[in-house]
């Protein structure tokens, strides 16, 4: 099957029908070219979309994004940067494996094309001359013939007349001898030319079209040939990519299930759990009964009681301030011999058995810290107002020792960047030193100073927050045991109360803002009673714990505990992330609250445990 054989009258269509597969393939580069826009675009669209939704840097809504169902969002909106990046591969794959090939192959097809089509007009061209000549030299032989004819037919005649001259007839004989070897001439050149005619139009239809034709035949045929391997191409690119896409889906789902609702709950607790507890109830204020009290040598609390609501700010400022302010616990009732209202037949006040004599000393004792606590509740008003302290006092003992750590590392790194920039310059004014034609050396002079400067400034201001938090991560463990050194003078009355006592001593935002006066107050009361610490009794258990995860206890004042033991609890989380435990008399310490279940028993509050 050959198009030279069966098409060899077909050159006019043959010339469309190829014209028309190179703007078959001309057109399959459009579309695919259109393709890899809209590829394109869409890439473009799926990376504005995630730019869209990323968190901001420096901004409350990037703190969300530590709890595990924000991260699966976040895992999701980078996957579909690289699913947009697949894409994008598309594209530039079809770009340079299918439209840059096949345009070039398009202008090579056009120039195999030109010339084969040029060569086949040549040889028609030819053998159109060929006919031309032959149809040319068969006229002149025909006339050359009919003029022989009349020659003769003029000869005979003249030659029959008996009135023309000799001469005249001699004459006619010469001229018709003439035309008749003209007719012969002829012949013999048409003779010539139908030979040479029909010898290259053999040629031409039994050669030289055939070889053109099939030329173009298998151009036509490698055309088509290199558009069906570009559709298995165009396919192959879609089917590359196609690994990568399910990587990146079968990664959203992997983020999907990362997904720990209980994790994200304990992280809420951990970033907004202030310490404190939630205020107690509301004592009832009995106005109708007069305050009669009656004078006796055991007067004590009832002068100690008058001067307590004058402390307080009033009864009416009590009551405004409960909201922000955490209230004690109602102590428990002392032992029988606390109080000289406990003897027989002894002299009893209406309100002395709601309010015995420990009791009224204990609020006497914890009544400047309270007022420290509206110093710190109008503090905290004026810093919603906008003034954020640089201490971060205006947070809970926990939320500032995070922010006070998260200072002391972003001034560590700074101080690491213009340490770097430092030993830059002096690298280069070294440089220059060895090289004065490449700079002054004295031009950085100036720079190194300031460079020096800043990080001097940027050393002093990490001393001062890194001294905030050896402040706040010395007091938080230190809490239980300033508590207990307060109860030393009170711990055979009531132990519980002057637990109390210490945890009013913290403000309701979370501040340790004691001035240094009331601090002085406190270490003087203390040193007062200093000699009766010596033999202070242990706390009491209030509860028992079972420890979650086993925990090694390398630091001072922690202990060691193994998974699924259970030990005695003597005081809670103040709001530090550490609660302290006891395994026997002498053996206690803080472990996390997180290692550790807690069990709180109420009733066994005022009791000692003894394991």
């Amino acid at each position: 099957m050959s198009w030279g054989t069966e098409l060899w009258d077909q050159f006019d269509n043959l010339e469309k029908h190829t014209q028309c597969g190179i703007d078959i393939l001309e057109k399959y580069i459009k579309f695919v070219k259109e393709r890899t826009e809209i590829e394109l675009s869409y890439a473009k669209q799926l990376r504005n979309l995630s730019k869209k939704y990323q968190p901001k840097k420096n901004s409350k809504e990037e703190e969300e994004y530590r709890y595990t169902a924000c991260k699966a969002f976040l895992s999701t909106l980078n996957e579909m940067n690289d699913y947009a990046g697949q894409h994008e591969v598309i594209s530039e794959n079809m770009t340079s494996q299918i439209i840059v090939e096949l345009a070039r192959y398009v202008q090579e097809l056009k120039q195999e094309r030109k010339s084969h089509f040029h060569d086949g007009r040549k040889a028609q061209q030819h053998i159109e001359t060929c006919w031309k000549q032959l149809e040319s030299s068969k006229r002149r032989f025909e006339r050359d013939c009919k003029e022989a004819d009349r020659a003769q037919q003029y000869f005979e005649k003249m030659d029959a007349d008996i009135n023309v001259t000799k001469a005249d007839v001699e004459k006619a004989r010469q001229q018709a001898q003439m035309r008749h070897q003209m007719a012969e001439d002829s012949k013999a050149d048409y003779s010539s030319f139908l030979q040479k005619f029909n010898h290259e139009q053999h040629e031409y239809y039994h050669t030289h079209l055939p070889n053109i034709f099939q030329k173009i035949q298998e151009m036509e045929e490698r055309r088509i040939v290199r558009v069906g391997e570009s559709m298995k191409t165009y396919a192959e690119v879609d089917r590359q990519v196609i690994p990568i896409i399910g990587k990146c889906l079968d990664e959203i789902v992997k983020a999907a299930n990362s997904i720990d609702q209980k994790n994200d709950s304990q992280l809420v607790i951990e970033a907004y759990k202030s310490g404190f507890e939630p205020p107690g109830d509301v004592e009832f204020e009995d106005y109708t009964q007069p305050m009669k009290r009656t004078v006796s040598d055991n007067s004590l609390s009832n002068s100690r009681g008058e001067g307590k609501p004058e402390l307080k700010f009033g009864g009416k400022s009590k009551g405004k301030l409960w909201p922000f302010i955490k209230k004690n616990k109602p102590p428990p009732p002392p032992p029988a011999s606390a109080s000289p209202s406990a003897v027989p037949n002894g002299p009893q006040s209406p309100k002395q058995q709601k309010e015995p004599l420990s009791h009224r000393f204990n609020e006497f004792m914890t009544s400047k810290p309270k007022i420290h606590c509206f110093r710190s509740l109008k503090r905290g008003l004026s810093l919603k107002l906008g003034a954020t302290p640089e201490d971060f006092s205006n947070l809970p003992p926990e939320q500032r020792r995070k922010k006070l750590q998260q200072k002391v590392d972003e001034l560590n790194k700074e101080i690491q960047k213009e340490m770097d920039q430092r030993d830059a310059i002096t690298k280069m004014k070294d440089v220059y030193l060895k090289n004065p034609q490449m700079g002054d050396p004295a031009s950085l002079d100036h720079k190194l100073a300031e460079v020096s400067q800043n990080i001097e400034k940027l050393r002093l201001e990490a001393q001062k927050f890194e001294a905030w938090l050896a402040e706040v991560e010395g007091r938080l463990p230190a809490r239980g045991d300033q508590a207990r050194r307060q109860s030393g003078m009170y711990d055979a009355q009531n132990p519980a109360t002057v637990n109390n006592c210490a945890q009013d001593r913290e403000s309701p935002d979370g501040s340790y803002t004691e001035e240094q006066s009331q601090e002085s107050e406190v270490k003087v009361l203390a040193t007062d009673f200093d000699d009766e610490f010596d033999d202070e009794e242990p706390l009491p258990a209030i509860g028992t714990c079972k420890a979650l995860y086993t925990f090694e206890g390398q630091n001072e004042g922690t202990i060691s505990v193994v998974e699924g033991e259970t030990l005695y609890v003597i005081e809670e989380d103040k709001g530090d992330g550490w609660t302290r435990i006891r395994r026997s008399e002498d053996e206690e310490g803080y472990v996390p609250t997180s290692y550790v279940e807690v069990y709180l028993d109420k009733n066994a509050k005022g009791a000692k445990t003894y394991i």
